[in-house]
């Protein structure tokens, strides 16, 4: 149980999420005079509110008991059901090979790289591509594009989208080529009207967007991918307590893996670079620590080799660790061509 869902003022509700808790069970453990002082209220308000807590702890608890639990399933089935996973293709052949098929879902992907490197290109690109249609060989889905930095460019998605809609009937064409050609209705705007945006602009924000996902994906079933650009830009700042800061991600970590499962679609979490001091020297490595990366399934690593873009897998329970080129062109991600090369800013 969430505590928004508690029978307390408005306020006390947006205390208890700006200071991390946003569960009953992070405030199973804690003492009232702990919970004054992270929340700036009295002794008593604190106390108060744990009573309210622990009353909504024992009605879940009696919930959960009356569920009948259902029997252990075989790993055989799993296998199965892993393989028929559907995929989000990525517009670059290369990249969707080393991906085993593109970005899958019931899982949780985390992308990252420096500045320029073109992850917002392709968290549009996913929110463009997850709409096409199964006719096509796509999911025919809807996506959630959470904007924390203000990098979303609706011009840059009616690009994106056009492309798509060539590729679509160019793809429709050669399908049935011996066959009577039925002409692909969709249009760039109808891609537009399915991509669902969500502006934040601080941490609390963040949360308050991803604790409400669950009730507008129960809504909007038909949405596929959930993309957050980027995970990282509001926790990197204002933070001195860094426990809180855990806190709060793992939070947001657990919520969007358990989207990401029981709605059976992707969860795509763009990540910014930081300098991590290793072995003498500094490196750059993926923001929020070490720790982070145990909050998704699989993590790609975006980086230049020379005027070219690649791919790595660094981390992930089925696929191994290969690397990819790729390129950023007008009309999205594309395979890598010999003659792209990267504009240099002086």
């Amino acid at each position: 149980m969430e505590v928004s869902r508690l029978p307390i003022s408005a306020s006390q509700r947006g205390k208890l999420i700006s200071a991390g808790y946003t569960t009953l069970s992070s405030l199973s453990s804690v003492s009232s005079s702990d919970l004054a002082r992270d929340l700036q209220i009295s002794d008593d308000e604190a106390l108060e509110i744990l009573k309210v807590a622990s009353h909504g702890s024992r009605l879940e608890r009696m919930n959960k008991n009356s569920v009948i639990v259902n029997g252990a399933r075989n790993a055989w089935d799993m296998l199965h059901e892993e393989e028929l996973l559907p995929h989000i293709t990525t517009s670059c052949a290369d990249l969707d090979n080393i991906l085993g098929g593109g970005i899958k879902c019931k899982e949780v992907t985390e992308i990252g790289g420096v500045p320029g490197i073109g992850k917002t290109q392709l968290g549009i690109q996913l929110a463009v591509n997850v709409q096409i249609p199964p006719d096509c060989g796509g999911l025919g889905g809807k996506a959630i594009y959470i904007d924390t930095e203000g990098s979303f460019m609706v011009e840059r998605v009616v690009q994106i989208a056009g492309a798509c809609v060539e590729d679509m009937s160019e793809y429709n064409r050669f399908l049935q080529k011996d066959f009577q050609p039925s002409g692909i209705k969709i249009q760039p705007k109808d891609i537009l009207e399915k991509i669902y945006y969500f502006r934040v602009c601080s941490y609390t924000e963040q949360i308050a967007v991803i604790n409400y996902l669950e009730k507008f994906i129960s809504e909007h079933k038909d949405v596929k991918i959930v993309i957050v650009d980027s995970v990282t830009f509001h926790f990197r700042q204002d933070f001195d307590d860094m426990a809180l800061r855990t806190r709060l991600l793992s939070g947001m970590a657990l919520k969007l893996m358990k989207l990401a499962k029981n709605f059976s679609l992707a969860v795509v979490l763009l990540n910014q670079v930081t300098t991590k001091y290793t072995e003498g020297s500094f490196q750059l490595s993926l923001a929020l620590g070490d720790s982070w990366s145990h909050s998704c399934t699989n993590r790609v690593i975006l980086y230049w080799n020379g005027d070219e873009r690649f791919a790595y897998i660094d981390k992930s329970p089925s696929l191994r660790s290969t690397s990819a080129p790729y390129s950023v062109t007008s009309r999205g991600i594309r395979n890598c061509a010999t003659n792209y090369k990267r504009v240099k800013l002086m």
